[in-house]
């Protein structure tokens, strides 16, 4: 095996996937974000193994990101903040509802407690048939809140049940969740740039 040649493939296969990613469902969801976050809405992760992980970073940096600077220099927005939560970040509830109920009940139960209407659930499925997923996204279907899927392959059962799905043009599913993991950051670049730039004109940060 050729290292150099592995990684060089590597990079170019993820180049040319994220060169077909549909920016019009990333400007959209970008536009639920923002809307949440005017209205004081909760936006809601969860995700398996890997993607549990980017459901919780995202909560950071829609929590954190979005209002402090790179600088270091503790200046923080003094405006709204996003109201976040991550179901896989609390492991003895996760676990909890997984063993005494059943694990593809360990989200949809958790949910229940917190989402409301004009909440944003989002899920995070690489093959976009987890069975915990797609039982949360029936509780936020019948409590009004919006749904977003980010999956990949052909987007599965999920792409039917959302009310937005990003599908990540690729079957490899490193470089789906390459893309999930940077589209997380995109959105709360964006979203940070109008968030700093409302209150910076108002005088507030």
């Amino acid at each position: 095996m050729n290292i150099q040649n592995e990684i060089k493939d590597y990079l170019s296969g993820t180049r040319e996937v994220f060169g077909r990613v549909p920016v019009s469902t990333i400007e959209e969801i970008i536009k639920v974000l923002l809307k949440a976050y005017e209205d004081g809405k909760k936006v809601i992760t969860m995700g398996n193994g890997g993607h549990a992980s980017t459901a919780s970073h995202l909560i950071n940096d829609l929590a954190k990101h979005t209002i402090v600077s790179d600088k270091k220099d503790k200046v923080i927005v003094k405006g709204k903040r996003f109201k976040t939560l991550c179901l896989n970040d609390n492991m003895p509830t996760l676990t909890s509802w997984a063993n005494d109920v059943g694990y593809e009940d360990c989200f949809s139960e958790q949910l229940a407690n917190w989402v409301e209407e004009g909440d944003v659930v989002i899920g995070i499925t690489g093959s976009g048939n987890s069975q915990n997923i797609l039982n949360a996204f029936e509780v936020a279907k019948r409590q009004r809140a919006i749904s977003i899927a980010l999956t990949g392959y052909q987007g599965g059962k999920i792409k039917d049940v959302a009310d937005i799905c990003f599908i990540v043009p690729s079957d490899n599913i490193s470089f789906i969740e390459d893309v999930h993991f940077s589209l997380t950051h995109l959105w709360c670049d964006i979203i940070r740039g109008i968030i700093q730039k409302k209150y910076t004109d108002k005088g507030k940060v």
